[in-house]
């Protein structure tokens, strides 16, 4: 046996694979049943663009042992960035999962895109992580993208920790980057580590408050950081460091002295701050982080190779475990399968392959599945360990673990499976959702904010495209291939629309961005071998009612012999909600008998005439965008007897259709958030430049790290296009740009006006599009 492990530790770890199989070997035959939950951590990278997410992540591999060279974002040889896309860009595109050893517990790691057009990823992600490491480039703090990522993990609420990197550049200030914590994050960080050195820029080490002890890295003697000295920290040898040490710590103590008795009993007997054993530190740090009561932040260097393994440390000991974290639709499954496909890739050869993470229960390679969300059974050929693009077969994976599923046909990001017996259990609540779905009374249309359907089914919330374009094919021969690769490519990204335009029979693309579009038509050539053209960008644009519209529609057919006869009778109001939330409700008149309040209507017709409606908010009369903050009222519906539901659908949408054309319509666009840091110099130059794009100003300061000018805004997404290399060009690449989406606005007539010209090419006719009031 001591031969064979001696074979697997010299010859097997040579490639990737191999040391993925000794690792298993190494731990024994159980490792395959799954080790101790307690020892499993789910954790996501997240920060800003460039702030060193994937540096981090390459760092973590190589101290793990996953891999045996310091990967490099600018060589183009990063394990967890292996597009092609991702390395001729030097950024993060895809989210890319990866599973390491470190000091006997494992981690599933997952790195998220940095850039707002593929916030998806990160929004996925978060959905099935435990942890997160927050990184923020110490001399900037918390960024635009900051913000963003780290109000997803408060939605899903997510304990993090704060990782302060890049320390050896100029400009940084940790006692900065915690004030922009504070002010911004909107949380109180407590460090429990700080560096030391000559200068900031020049530390040779960090201090850790917890153990009262110096790191100290000699670059000179070990290259790749991978050794350094561990020196206790004393009054006498270490002044100003123990007394801020000492300080710190106070701090931190007493804050945890709210959260932990332990704690408080320790400050309560007087025991000196630096006396307290850091276990009782670290275990009660460990439960108020768990609880989102405290983050810590953390201080280092990922290019220098400084405070990785402390990062690293720190991820098993303060981050939850999966027996951490708490799910309400658990209880419906018991000790059944219940788990949620993420993410979904396609190989080579264009199989779909599907990542989960497992809830409960354990699923097992060619088992059977059901697919709650479609309502369907599916077979899973294989079941693998995610190691960034290679994959390697388990034969069942347990509670906690996020895996890889081929063979699935049916299943897409968002949906959740089971198992026959899982099945069995959760059907009453089905039936029960599904009765209740049914039964309401239509009367009463509040039913929808009650229920919550994620108590069974958990979902996954995708943001609205902002802009769109026309595709086609070199040649019609390659039509045929084009639609197979757009949709590998929709199934992997659900903020990716493909839909066709039924006037012209052209495929639009819709996406969250100008560089989600160009790294979509950049795979199509790639991946899939197609030159595609696409036409200019166009912004998503949304329409709105401001008055409520009453319209009766009849239509009358013959179809098949059968006479087919519908009225139907509804009102379109603005919503009050304002949420974009498309609301459908059916409320009859007073004393008024319909057949809209029969059983039958219910059955047979209520889901087609939802549908004729969605149909009707999916294309307005101004510009064929959907139509949002309305609600749509149902008073009645009168149909012959052999009238389909496809022909009561259809009047339906007719009628929703033209009491449309009859109210007051609005046109809405999209409005970014917009961050500009720039050199003084340059900053009424910009703000000039701004004022000439409808933008309105929020905020103008200086940073006092670096004296630069910091802009933040909302700006009109159409007045953005190419704005980058307009801004690089009037301040001579003396700035640098941050833009989210925030909101969609009404259009004042005047800009409605360009808009429909633009669009159409047509100058407008204000009676068309603003009827008078009835």
């Amino acid at each position: 046996m001591s031969l064979l492990r001696l074979y697997f530790n010299r010859s097997l770890r040579k490639c990737v694979a191999c040391r993925y199989l000794a690792t298993q070997f190494a731990h024994g035959p159980n490792a395959d049943k799954g080790e101790d939950v307690r020892d499993l951590r789910n954790i996501g990278i997240i920060a800003h663009i460039d702030a060193g997410k994937t540096t981090t992540t390459e760092r973590m591999l190589y101290y793990s042992g996953f891999t045996k060279h310091l990967g490099d974002v600018d060589h183009g040889d990063t394990v967890t960035d292996y597009l092609e896309e991702e390395r001729n860009r030097g950024i993060t595109i895809s989210s890319a999962a990866v599973t390491y050893q470190w000091k006997k517990h494992r981690v599933n790691l997952i790195d998220t895109p940095g850039h707002v057009d593929f916030t998806i990823e990160v929004e996925r992600s978060l959905r099935v992580l435990d942890g997160a490491v927050t990184i923020l480039d110490a001399s900037a703090g918390v960024e635009a993208q900051t913000v963003t990522v780290w109000k997803q993990a408060t939605k899903h609420d997510i304990p993090s920790i704060i990782y302060l990197n890049k320390l050896d550049k100029l400009g940084v200030s940790v006692e900065l980057c915690l004030e922009s914590i504070r002010q911004k994050l909107h949380i109180d960080p407590f460090l429990i580590n700080f560096p030391y050195g000559e200068s900031l820029q020049k530390f040779k080490g960090l201090v850790d408050i917890v153990d009262m002890v110096k790191y100290e890295w000699d670059l000179a003697k070990s290259t790749d950081g991978r050794k350094f000295s561990v020196i206790p920290l004393t009054e006498k040898e270490d002044g100003k460091f123990w007394e801020y040490a000492v300080k710190e710590r106070t701090n931190l103590i007493g804050r945890l002295s709210d959260t932990d008795e332990k704690i408080a009993d320790e400050v309560l007997l007087e025991t000196s701050m630096d006396k307290i054993k850091p276990e009782l530190v670290r275990k009660a740090l460990r439960n108020a982080t768990v609880k989102r009561q405290l983050t810590p932040v953390m201080c280092g260097s990922s290019l220098k190779n400084k405070g990785v393994q402390l990062l690293m440390d720190a991820i098993y000991d303060y981050l939850p475990c999966p027996n951490d974290r708490e799910f309400p639709f658990l209880q419906y499954y018991g000790s059944e399968l219940c788990a949620f496909a993420f993410k979904t890739i396609h190989n080579q050869q264009k199989m779909p392959q599907t990542f989960f993470r497992i809830y409960s229960g354990s699923l097992h390679q060619r088992s059977d599945v059901h697919n709650i969300n479609r309502n369907c059974h599916e077979k899973v050929k294989t079941l693998s360990r995610i190691l960034a693009n290679e994959y390697h077969n388990i034969s069942a994976a347990h509670p906690g673990d996020i895996v890889c599923v081929s063979g699935l046909k049916e299943t897409r990001t968002g949906d959740t499976i089971t198992s026959k017996e899982g099945l069995a259990k959760i059907k009453p609540i089905l039936r029960e959702h599904r009765h209740h779905e049914d039964e309401v009374d239509l009367h009463d249309d509040s039913h929808d904010d009650d229920l919550n359907h994620d108590v069974v089914l958990a979902g996954l919330q995708v943001p609205s495209p902002v802009f769109f374009c026309s595709v086609e094919p070199p040649s019609m021969a390659y039509q045929k291939d084009l639609d197979l690769a757009l949709e590998c490519l929709q199934r992997e990204d659900p903020s990716l629309k493909v839909e066709v335009n039924q006037e012209t029979g052209q495929t639009i693309l819709s996406g969250m961005g100008e560089l989600h579009l160009e790294v979509v038509k950049h795979r199509l050539l790639s991946e899939y071998k197609i030159d595609v053209y696409m036409g200019p960008l166009q912004i998503a644009y949304k329409e709105t009612i401001d008055d409520p519209v009453t319209h009766t529609e009849t239509l009358d057919s013959v179809i098949g012999g059968k006479k087919q006869h519908v009225t139907v009778a509804m009102t379109v109001q603005p919503s009050e909600q304002q949420s974009g939330k498309k609301v459908i409700s059916y409320k009859p008149h007073t004393n008024e008998k319909t057949f809209i309040t029969s059983p039958r209507f219910r059955k047979e017709y209520k889901s087609a005439m939802e549908n004729g409606i969605k149909t009707a908010l999916s294309y307005g009369p101004i510009l064929n965008f959907p139509v949002i903050n309305v609600e749509v009222v149902l008073h009645s519906v009168e149909l012959s007897r052999d009238t389909s539901p496809n022909v009561a659908a259809a009047a339906a949408s007719m009628c929703l259709h033209n009491a449309l054309k009859k109210a007051i319509l609005h046109l809405m666009e999209p409005i970014m958030k917009l961050e500009i840091i720039t050199d003084p110099d340059f900053s009424s130059v910009v703000l000039h430049d701004l004022a000439s794009r409808r933008t309105k100003i929020e905020h103008v300061h200086q940073n006092p790290k670096d004296n630069t000018k910091v802009i933040q805004a909302t700006v009109p997404l159409a007045e953005l296009r190419e704005y980058s290399n307009s801004i690089r060009k009037i301040t001579h690449g003396q700035s640098s740009l941050n833009m989210e989406f925030s909101h969609y606005e009404e259009m004042s007539e005047e800009d409605k006006n360009k808009a429909i010209e633009k669009v159409t090419g047509f100058p407008v006719n204000p009676a068309i599009f603003n009827p008078p009031s009835a």
